[in-house]
């Protein structure tokens, strides 16, 4: 019996679902008990990677995950193919985290709203090449890691969604409007404000002096966010 670290259990057999996405889709909608293991193989880090970062309580992410999951394939018979099968597991996360954090929010009596910033471009120019780290830049990427972090979780959630899906899960812009049933425009638009965001909650973050805009695009340009490295 194989366990996963959500909850779910499976008598292991060797799987033997293509790797292709759409193989994987067939094989769920047939019934097949290996593509059910292969599904959470694949899918299970990344979704709760994004659960625990768009959900207000991270030690529910696990919950959330499981519901995700269970969702998914209990709708697996509707999936059609008019977009892949990762954005379209990818659009229950997101919505099961928004469902999560509106129930949470009602519960705490609080709401985070937008943050009206302009956005603010930075270029690759902007960014540290990502050589061998010494000790000292180890324990200054920990620190900065602990900081993006900090300051990603103040952000608006719609800047949260698109920056997760962006930097960490490395999508394309359609991919994310996809997932975020919103346009192209308005995926590069949340983006751009979300760095500006988090630029803003960094500088409250920081010591004076140290620059807010080293640390966003040391972070993002490097992963600390969560090992993504596509450019915005």
């Amino acid at each position: 019996m194989a366990d996963t670290t959500v909850g779910f259990h499976f008598d292991y057999v060797p799987a033997a679902v293509g790797t292709d996405d759409r193989d994987l889709a067939e094989a769920l909608r047939a019934g097949q008990e290996t593509a059910y293991e292969t599904l959470i193989q694949r899918f299970e880090q990344p979704v709760f990677g994004i659960v625990s970062r768009l959900a207000d309580d991270p030690a529910d992410s696990a919950d959330v995950v499981q519901e995700v999951f269970l969702k998914v394939f209990r709708n697996i018979g509707s999936f059609r193919g008019d977009s892949s099968l990762k954005t379209w597991i990818y659009r229950i996360a997101v919505n099961e985290a928004r469902n999560h954090r509106r129930w949470f929010g009602r519960h705490r009596g609080k709401e985070v709203g937008l943050e009206p910033a302009a956005p603010e471009e930075f270029s690759h120019g902007d960014w540290l090449p990502a050589d061998a780290p010494n000790p000292y830049e180890i324990t200054l990427d920990h620190e900065v890691q602990e900081l993006m972090e900090q300051a990603f979780e103040r952000i608006s959630p719609s800047y949260r969604a698109a920056l997760v899906l962006r930097e960490v899960e490395e999508l394309s812009y359609e991919e994310i409007a996809e997932v975020l049933e919103i346009s192209v425009g308005t995926v590069k638009s949340r983006i751009l404000r979300g760095r500006e965001s988090l630029r803003k909650q960094l500088a409250l973050l920081l010591e004076p002096g140290q620059p807010a805009e080293w640390t966003l695009a040391h972070g993002l340009g490097t992963g600390k966010l969560g090992g993504g490295r596509n450019s915005l």
